[in-house]
């Protein structure tokens, strides 16, 4: 299918390409296809110096770093906006009063490829079924199942080379990529809802919101995957989050609703991830595939097959008797006490925790640390200032300001049968990486030295 024709000639401004790959492979596709491309960055130059080499072979592709320039957001056809935008962005809202239509490339691709769609999003979890849905997908029908959304390197624009009129995707959705379904008034045929819980407070908590407001725009963001379906439409989701959906003034439930708990999973079917959380992961996925028709017999030998997502409880293998494992996108406390309850029995976990403070309350966190670890390793940040302060005394703990310090304190503590977990239940902004994912590498690169001496 041919889409370039859509964007040849069109003048469009793209908001914060980021360095992640999404971004620069949006902005090469837009050029390859003939539109005259702005790239403009409240990021210094220097920063994103290797996005611009990265694009340096387009010569319609032109680029201004420093304070934004309203003229730069209402001269052009399309505003495409990268994630992270300032929620309430007086140059998205120009760019809109100017009749500039907006957009976000996840959204984007959701309306120019009109081909079935899988959605999935949720505060945790979202990765884990995406990924579980789009494996057991391609390995009963053996076809190329497209994914996207928030993956790692994907340009969403980039996806439109591979639609093909028979096509289907997987895509896993964030907030901020929801919020480009709202803007397009679209939500997929398929939506799956994991969980909502505390996140992003430091995002939603601009221009002097309260806790609550912020999580009503955080909910209501998240709700674009299921606001705009039409009744033929399925939304698969939890008791509690559908409980908070009904709430929702001005959205209409009229397309079938599944709700999913663990007890589907069928006593002898193997999973192997670990943990309960992932039982309801499989769950979900379970129904969603139900939703395409696939069968018991087809679902659960793939989903036994599934092994599991860079960075969610990602088993690195062991040093002699201690497991590793790599939770590094556990960025809230609740997701680290998922991840030391999957894999910890009592006072045996050697725990790498900490970062940057997102506003979050602790919650069952310190509790569950002075139950399951015999040691904590403390990576330096605010979050972990505010941890450190509510840990019970009894927690013997240590604290290094750089992660390969953390990584070598934590092998050199860790007991026979202990397991070594890595679940920040923070994020790192402001510190030693280029984003989320290096921080990923730098763990597993870390650890997989120490594996092997």
């Amino acid at each position: 299918m041919e889409f370039k024709d859509y964007f040849k000639n069109k003048k469009v401004t793209v908001m914060r390409i980021g360095l992640l790959g999404r971004g620069i492979g949006d902005t090469a596709y837009l050029a390859e296809a003939g539109a005259e491309v702005h790239v403009v960055d409240d990021a210094a130059k220097e920063a994103m110096q290797p996005a611009v080499d990265a694009l340096a072979d387009y010569n319609n592709v032109k680029f201004t770093f420093g304070p934004y320039q309203t003229e730069h957001f209402t001269d052009c056809d399309y505003l495409l906006v990268g994630a992270g935008a300032p929620i309430d962005s007086p140059e998205i809202q120009a760019a809109r009063e100017a009749g500039v239509s907006v957009k976000q490339s996840a959204a984007w691709f959701a309306e120019l490829a009109k081909i079935p769609i899988i959605g999935v999003t949720g505060t945790r979890g979202k990765s884990t079924v995406t990924h579980m849905i789009h494996h057991t997908l391609a390995q009963v029908t053996g076809e190329k199942i497209l994914l996207g959304g928030n993956i790692r390197g994907v340009s969403n624009l980039q996806l439109l080379k591979e639609v093909k009129e028979d096509s289907l995707c997987v895509m896993e959705l964030d907030s901020w990529q929801l919020q480009g379904f709202g803007w397009s008034q679209i939500s997929p045929q398929i939506a799956v809802f994991t969980n909502f819980m505390e996140d992003h407070l430091n995002y939603y908590q601009s221009g002097g919101k309260t806790k609550e407001e912020a999580m009503q725009q955080y909910f209501a963001d998240k709700a674009n995957i299921f606001a705009h379906q039409e009744e033929s439409g399925v939304l698969i989701t939890t008791p509690a989050v559908f409980d908070r959906a009904k709430q929702l003034s001005g959205v209409s439930l009229g397309q079938e609703v599944r709700l999913a708990d663990a007890s589907v999973i069928p006593d002898d079917s193997l999973l192997a991830m670990p943990g309960e959380h992932n039982r309801l992961n499989a769950a979900l996925a379970y129904e969603a595939l139900k939703a395409i028709s696939l069968t018991d017999e087809e679902i659960w030998p793939a989903l036994a097959s599934f092994g599991g997502v860079e960075g969610r409880l990602q088993y690195l293998g062991a040093k002699e008797t201690v497991a590793v494992y790599n939770d590094n996108n556990a960025t809230t406390p609740q997701a680290t006490v998922a991840g030391l309850e999957a894999v910890g029995g009592e006072n045996d976990v050697v725990l790498i925790v900490g970062g940057t403070d997102k506003q979050i309350e602790l919650g069952a966190l310190p509790d569950t640390i002075a139950q399951r670890c015999s040691h904590v390793v403390l990576y330096s940040g605010t979050g972990t200032e505010a941890l450190k302060a509510a840990l019970p005394e009894s927690v013997t703990n240590e604290e290094h300001a750089t992660l390969a310090e953390c990584v070598t304190a934590a092998f050199a503590t860790a007991a026979p049968g202990n397991v070594i977990l890595f679940s920040p239940g923070f994020s790192s902004f402001g510190k030693e990486y280029k984003n989320e994912y290096d921080r990923n590498d730098q763990f597993v690169r870390l650890a997989q030295q120490l594996i092997g001496e």
